[in-house]
């Protein structure tokens, strides 16, 4: 049924929290487990026209590489434990708009399932990721599950 699942990730354990849905799933359909983390360079994000473009943080070309190190190092360990469980998985990093990448992915990767937590925590923090669950379900054009974060199992 979910030959393809895709779990974006943003590196907190609050994300990961779907993990352990993930996990069972992925052992129940003989499923391959894709681990999605997307950075949105500043350049990137959209922004009003009435912005400070002076007062965009700069990131140079060795802070990207560290972040891309760092991802492939979180994700890299993420698919050792689930390869280890007998699960089919691998990592993807992409740099563009969040859901935007996440639906791309989705289509390019044949995904038959995308599932993600929502941090739950309401106010500020839910601004990022909330905002993604939320973009994400409104574009969806396939199965979704949205686990909050708060009300999950932990690995």
């Amino acid at each position: 049924m979910y030959k393809t699942i895709l779990v974006p990730l943003d590196g907190s354990e609050l994300a990961e929290a779907i993990l352990v849905h993930v996990e069972e799933l992925a052992k129940l359909y003989g499923s391959t487990v894709i681990l999605l983390q997307v950075f949105e360079l500043p350049h990137m994000v959209g922004l009003p026209r009435s912005a400070d473009y002076n007062a965009l943080p700069e990131i140079t070309p060795a802070e990207v590489n560290q972040q891309f190190t760092e991802a492939h190092r979180y994700l890299d360990g993420i698919v050792s434990s689930l390869v280890n469980k007998g699960i089919k998985a691998r990592g993807k990093i992409e740099y563009g708009p969040v859901v935007a990448s996440i639906m791309r992915i989705a289509r390019q990767e044949d995904a038959s399932l995308i599932a993600m937590a929502s941090h739950g925590r309401g106010g500020l923090s839910d601004v990022y990721y909330g905002s993604v669950a939320a973009g994400v379900l409104q574009r969806i054009d396939r199965p979704l599950l949205i686990v909050r974060a708060g009300n999950s199992t932990s690995r």
